[in-house]
């Protein structure tokens, strides 16, 4: 296996850090994943909207979908009190 340095800016990968934890995985992971599609040649939209759908089910909509408006505006509410 080979090891690979990278360079992204700060806040993308404090972002990236925790999204990788909440799926119980980590940096190197989701980048290997990345390049063996795109390695492979699958579609990149198919692969974006798969990633997407990882990091919504990581930050709360188990289901793999956005929020809609009105549900985050209601946790923001409820976090406040």
């Amino acid at each position: 296996m080979r090891n690979v340095t990278l360079s992204v800016p700060d806040d993308i990968y404090r972002m990236a850090r925790v999204a990788a934890a909440k799926q119980d995985t980590t940096i190197s992971a989701v980048a290997a994943e990345s390049l063996r599609a795109y390695a492979s040649g699958e579609d990149p939209q198919k692969v974006r909207r798969r990633l997407f759908e990882k990091a919504f089910a990581a930050v709360g909509n188990n289901q793999g979908q956005m929020s809609s408006r009105d549900d985050l505006y209601d946790r923001r509410i409820l976090s406040r009190h």
